[in-house]
């Protein structure tokens, strides 16, 4: 995952892969949801950012890991 912010137009992308989008899903007026054809969500875009969240939160953040999701597999 990689956070980019734009400051120039005030939008936060959050890339979850590396798959190119091939459509949008607006879930909101202005934040939109990057989607693959098999409709696997590759990014989200959120426009006018630091009106809806605290960009320095989501620029520098802490990931909290469910132990159950990371177990090996055997």
């Amino acid at each position: 995952m990689r956070v980019y912010y734009d400051n120039e137009v005030d939008a936060v992308y959050i890339k979850l892969g590396n798959q190119k989008p091939d459509g949008v899903i607006e879930i909101s007026e202005g934040v939109n949801l990057d989607t693959t054809s098999e409709n696997k969500i590759v990014g989200i875009e959120i426009l006018n950012a630091s009106k809806k969240m605290n960009i320095k939160t989501i620029l520098s953040y802490e990931l909290e890991l469910d132990k159950k999701l990371i177990q090996k597999t055997a």
